[in-house]
């Protein structure tokens, strides 16, 4: 790793700087912004991360606009907005240079994500369609949590420059939602962070992208192979396939068996799924015993709390098919077909990444196989009573899927 951490800093101060002015002339038909709020612990990984990025920038044509706005830990280097082109990155430009006054740059601010967004897709518009990768830390739909583990959603920033930590600012997932809802449609949105595809935080964004592409699962620190992806985000008519080929093939750590689950979902379905999921549900409870449902040996893609040995009420995210299939098998063949029209993509992983230890806090509580993994995740009430559940309880109700799905 070490090996990789070379030279992308200092890009901002030595790359040609453009003011704010009219949008480039030179045509583009689809532009991707990655998005990296990187002003935590994964503030190491930015440089490599924006080495692959130039690597990849050589297989694009000359219509094809990536551009990569850059928050991180170093207190010489102010967040930048910038165009990759031909291996380069160039036209950098600071948030002052956009018009943006802010005492704090937190780009989990969603105020600073829309200007930031606005100005890039108004110097360089797109004549077909565009694309935005999510680049940070993020914990699914959770708002908080009485664990150890600081949760609050998508792209914690430290707003402090020369901090390495992950204290600080998180934006919520209906804050995100409100924030891309004023930017032109997307295309897709990729979510380079962990536990980013749960029906909850699905259907909150189904109305701002007609793609999302991520996992249900932790994505390790080092992201996707933007060598490879880079090239598939631009791809005219395969797009999502490419870029969940390109990263899936990237084994991760020294278990080449360590894979990591990826899913492409269609917008444009998840009323529909919703629908569906809410009569699976109904199912479930009309033959359950207990008020609430027993979760032992369901597939789940977080263990959010080290401090104890396995215990159901620490992984909140399972996965949504094996629920219901566990549960009310007749009900899950008619919400499978609803599945099957918005999830269009899914790749199968026996066992995947994770901080944590596999076989303390997973391998030894379920087991996955191809009919039972679905690769996304959902959220099962259970009693308020249990830590931390008392706070998942009142947070699901800020989120569009808990009127839709569960009240």
């Amino acid at each position: 790793m070490l090996v990789a951490l070379v030279a992308c800093s200092g890009d901002y101060e030595t790359s040609r700087r453009v003011g704010p002015g009219n949008p480039v002339t030179t045509p583009t038909e689809r532009t991707v912004i990655v998005y990296i709020s990187g002003e935590n612990t994964l503030s190491a990984y930015v440089n490599p991360n924006l080495k692959e990025m130039k690597e990849g920038s050589l297989k694009l044509n000359d219509n094809d606009c990536l551009l990569v706005y850059v928050d991180k830990s170093k207190n010489d280097e102010l967040p930048w907005l910038a165009r990759i082109s031909k291996g380069q990155i160039t036209d950098s430009v600071s948030l002052s240079d956009m018009g943006i006054s802010k005492k704090n740059e937190y780009a989990s601010d969603p105020q600073i994500m829309e200007n930031v967004l606005k100005y890039a897709f108004n110097r360089y518009p797109a004549s077909r369609d565009y694309g935005l990768v999510l680049w940070g830390h993020s914990t699914g739909w959770l708002f908080n949590s009485d664990s150890i583990a600081v949760t609050r959603a998508y792209g914690v920033d430290n707003g402090i420059n020369s901090a390495v930590s992950n204290e600080g600012k998180w934006m919520n997932i209906p804050t995100l939602a409100r924030a891309l809802g004023k930017m032109p449609h997307l295309k897709f949105i990729l979510a380079d962070c962990c536990m980013f595809m749960c029906m909850e935080s699905l259907y909150e964004l189904r109305g701002v992208a007609d793609y999302i592409i991520g996992s249900p699962a932790e994505v390790p620190q080092d992201g996707a192979p933007y060598q490879t992806v880079v090239p598939a985000m631009f791809d005219r008519d395969n797009f999502y396939n490419q870029i969940v080929e390109s990263y899936y093939a990237q084994k991760n750590g020294n278990d080449k068996n360590l894979d990591l689950p990826l899913t492409v979902v269609k917008s444009s379905e998840m009323d529909q799924l919703a629908t569906a999921t809410r009569t699976a549900l109904q199912a479930v409870k009309a033959k359950q015993t207990t008020e609430y449902a027993d979760l032992k040996n369901l597939i789940y893609y977080n263990y959010n709390d080290l401090r104890y040995f396995y215990n159901p009420i620490h992984c909140i995210f399972y996965d949504a098919g094996d629920f219901l299939l566990a549960k009310a098998p007749e009900a899950y063949k008619t919400w499978k077909v609803a599945y099957d029209k918005a999830v269009i993509k899914t790749t199968y992983s026996a066992k995947w990444y994770t901080a944590f230890a596999w076989d303390k806090f997973y391998g030894d509580n379920f087991t996955v196989t191809k009919e039972r993994q679905h690769g996304i995740s959902m959220y099962v009430p259970q009693s308020p009573t249990d830590s931390p559940y008392a706070n998942h309880e009142r947070d699901i109700q800020k989120l569009a899927w808990y009127y839709t799905v569960l009240k």
